[in-house]
């Protein structure tokens, strides 16, 4: 694991933990926390418990089941440890305070670095997403007395100054003690997010009460009871508020809201060493070297991009996402700005190397986003018309490559998650998706001046739109679903019917009155006591009624045998009759049919004559003739399954919800999410965006489909983490 992890880091910090007294009241504050902390995570595991319970209960595979049941059963076994793990790593904490800057929410909770990015897997990169966004939430959310806690504990703990401040309870250091604790559960990452689910859900949501608790206790020792900076360093008996009354913004700090903390650049800072090392490898020298050229950027630059023509930064907004993706040359345009760059002092204008990074690095990231297979057509050219907005977001907040719920990002990953849909087809046009996503493109093009607030509102607006469309794409998803499990259930009734009446009418010559009984009425009653099985076990006695009708045409001399048909056609004769006018048969019809019966079998019991019987029938010996060519064909299809049995694997991974692309023999492809699996059939069922059906498939064709080619599994991960996975990856093999 990664040096820089929060998990490397508790179990150093743990081994170098002193034992030594702390004061009064924060072992007060200690005994508490752990407590409550113990006590919420009890309620955690009960929920996971039942969750995975839940969840095994509507397993679409015995596989499936035993997977969840497994998992269930190995939290059980070591609940308790880890329980007991965690809470003693939050005892240490409390012991050896982390100094702010040495565990951040993005290094214990997301790939924070280069290293990370490029080397996590997916199930960690899975996690670390996970546990990024309960972090950032709950600082969020709990801001007010995080922020008071932590200038309490600074105060208490000798060793913490202002600029170097500790709070045992911050929510990423809880998280990261969590996240060490379940390291001793070997389960899979799907079990593993609904554990991380439930501990944010009852633990982090509830870390309120337990932050109260804290500043109550240390307010009533005397720390800082009205809540003012008593630093060790000055500022002393001012609040915030105060010292920016005292010390207006001059120049100087208004241009710092372009610089950022450390830990907030992180990401980009190491990318940076990678591009350095390309520039030294190239033998460039650094612009500071030459006095002839006037270093340009941050601000100015930033002011240069807020001046560009409209139809410099956009083309025509009544249709952006016609044609192909806009590949926009960044280097070039910035050049092209500097170039007219007013230089009073003579000096060329030249770019700053961290903006040129900046520059490179957003290039490269588009440069995947427009290759992204995974990214459907419409929304990809839509995308690729923000290049230069980005890069205006990311030269004044470069945070935005470190914190996946920066507010320009999580635009991005959501329009591209929303659009993922989408095929090349006109009909785009007409839906209420793509007409929100184009809004919001064009209006980014429009009104951003710099702000990143306007992509936060936008969010907010977008995410509001899908959840009242996905609402009633659920719906329509959910009748389609309904609706074809129930066809699938008739159809395979039917075809069960039919192959067991034919087989058995097949064997005998019976009269044609009997025939038509069974083939055009009773074939009914048997279908609706298939369908009913499950609950009235009806469909065993429907297939005894044949069995004894046409044993009671069979010739019968014998006297016990005789007398036995005499007891069984009365109570055969009423379950036929009740049958038919249970599926409403025709009633004249039916007393004809039935007045035909009750003939036929009076006269095979008065005449003796049997029925004839068709097992040496040409037809039979016809059947049996072909064997070599039936072996021939039963090899073929041996070899057919064992092609594609790695592809039939694979389908048993593929969850409800994925999204699929599908080509046709022609060329043209549609995309299509998987809605259901019908065990009885062995179907898959796909729906589109709205909900509504477009094809199924049986596991065996779909496993042809892949094995030529001709299915695609779409990636439904965020776009910006996957895009940054890939540069750095790729820089890092440009500088192996």
């Amino acid at each position: 694991m990664n040096k820089q992890s929060g998990i490397h880091y508790l179990r150093e910090h743990r081994e170098a933990a002193s034992n030594g007294p702390v004061p009064a009241e924060v072992a007060r504050i200690r005994d508490t926390v752990v407590a409550g902390l113990g006590d919420l995570l009890q309620g955690a595991f009960d929920a996971v418990d039942d969750s995975l319970f839940e969840l095994a209960n509507n397993a679409r595979s015995n596989n499936e089941q035993n997977r969840y049941f497994e998992a269930m059963r190995e939290i059980r076994i070591k609940r308790k440890g880890v329980e007991r793990h965690f809470q003693n790593a939050v005892a240490q904490f409390f012991a050896n305070p982390p100094h702010a800057g040495q565990l951040h929410p993005q290094e214990s909770a997301q790939p924070s670095n280069a290293d990370t990015l490029a080397l996590v897997g997916n199930d960690d990169l899975e996690e670390q997403v996970a546990l990024n966004a309960m972090i950032t939430k709950a600082k969020a959310h709990f801001q007010g007395p995080l922020l008071q806690l932590q200038a309490r504990f600074t105060e208490v703990y000798p060793d913490a100054t202002q600029d170097s401040p500790v709070n045992p309870m911050a929510p990423e250091h809880l998280c990261s003690a969590f996240t060490e604790a379940i390291q001793a559960l070997e389960i899979q990452i799907r079990e593993r997010l609904i554990v991380l689910k439930q501990y944010d859900r009852y633990v982090v949501s509830n870390l309120g009460m337990l932050l109260d608790e804290a500043n109550r206790i240390l307010i009533q020792a005397g720390v800082i009871p009205n809540f003012r900076y008593h630093g060790k360093t000055g500022q002393q008996g001012k609040t915030p508020e105060q010292s920016a009354k005292e010390s207006p913004p001059s120049a100087p700090d208004t241009a710092a809201a372009y610089e950022q903390r450390p830990e907030d650049t992180v990401v980009f800072d190491q990318i940076r060493q990678m591009l350095a090392l390309q520039r030294a490898n190239s033998g460039m020298p650094p612009r500071s070297a030459d006095p002839s050229l006037r270093v340009i950027g941050g601000r100015e630059l930033a002011d240069m991009l807020n001046a560009l023509p409209s139809q410099q930064t956009q083309t025509d907004f009544d249709n952006l996402s016609t044609g192909t993706p806009v590949d926009v040359d960044l280097r070039q345009l910035v050049q092209q700005l500097l170039t007219k760059a007013d230089s009073q002092d003579g000096r060329k204008p030249a770019l700053n190397e961290v903006d040129e990074d900046l520059i490179n690095l957003v290039s490269m990231l588009f440069e995947f986003i427009l290759d992204d297979y995974n990214l459907s057509a419409p929304v990809q050219v839509l995308i690729s018309r923000l290049q230069i907005p980005i890069l205006k977001v990311v030269i004044k907040d470069k945070s935005f490559f470190s914190k996946a719920n920066h507010p320009a990002r999580k635009l991005l990953n959501s329009l591209a998650r929303a659009g993922i849909g989408w095929s090349n087809s006109d009909e785009k046009t007409r839906d209420k998706l793509y007409g929100q996503i184009h809004n919001v493109v064009q209006r980014i093009l429009n009104e951003f001046d710099g702000d990143v607030a306007l992509f936060e509102t936008l969010n907010l607006e977008f995410e509001q739109f899908l959840e009242r469309e996905n609402r009633k794409a659920s719906l329509v998803e959910q009748r389609t679903r309904e609706s074809e499990r129930g066809r699938i259930k008739s159809q395979k009734a039917q075809e069960a019917v039919d192959r067991l009446l034919k087989e058995k009418v097949s064997r005998y010559h019976l009269p044609e009155s009997v025939r038509d009984i069974l083939m055009n009425g009773w074939s009914r009653v048997m279908f609706l006591a298939y369908l009913r099985d499950d609950t009235e076990h009806r469909w065993h006695e429907t297939t005894r009624i044949v069995d004894d009708l046409i044993w009671c045409l069979h010739p019968h001399e014998e006297d016990e045998e005789r007398d036995q048909w005499v007891r069984v056609v009365p109570g055969l004769l009423k379950s036929l009759r009740a049958g038919l006018e249970e599926v409403s048969y025709n009633a004249s019809r039916l007393d004809h049919m039935m007045g035909q019966l009750k003939h036929e079998l009076a006269e095979a019991f008065r005449t003796n004559a049997a029925i004839e019987a068709r097992q040496d029938s040409p037809a039979e010996a016809d059947e049996e003739a072909p064997t070599v060519h039936q072996t021939a064909v039963e090899r073929q299809q041996e070899l057919e399954d064992a092609a594609v049995a790695e592809y039939v694997a694979k389908l048993d991974t593929v969850e409800i919800g994925s999204w699929m692309e599908f080509r046709l023999v022609n060329g043209a492809s549609f995309r299509c999410k998987l809605s259901a699996v019908i065990e009885e059939a062995d179907c898959f069922v796909f729906v589109n965006r709205m909900g509504l059906k477009v094809i199924e498939k049986t596991r065996i064709e779909l496993a042809h489909e892949m094995r030529r080619g001709r299915l695609t599994m779409l990636e439904q991960g965020a776009l910006i983490d996957r895009a940054l996975n890939a540069v750095v990856g790729n820089l890092r093999s440009s500088t192996a």
